[in-house]
């Protein structure tokens, strides 16, 4: 499932970041900013009808994310 598909408040872990070429720096921005493998993330609320932009907390830090960078980001349900 991607991040941008993620039911609001439903906490889920991070499973990849996926690049769109060899030097991708909005895969690698992501990424130093705590987008990696394990880590929880959860979509907090979103735009206006569901839209642009969605406040997204990974750890314990939030970040406006646009629902294309949003989209990068795949994430897995927690075990129970």
């Amino acid at each position: 499932m991607r991040l941008c598909d993620l039911p609001k408040g439903v906490v889920a872990l991070v499973h990849d970041v996926e690049d769109s070429g060899p030097r991708d720096a909005i895969a690698r921005r992501l990424r130093d900013l705590g987008f990696v493998r394990g880590e929880p993330v959860r979509v907090v609320t979103h735009g206006p009808l569901g839209a642009e932009p969605l406040l997204v907390q990974v750890g314990f830090t939030r970040f406006a994310l646009r629902r294309a960078e949003a989209a990068r980001v795949r994430v897995q349900g927690q075990p129970a």
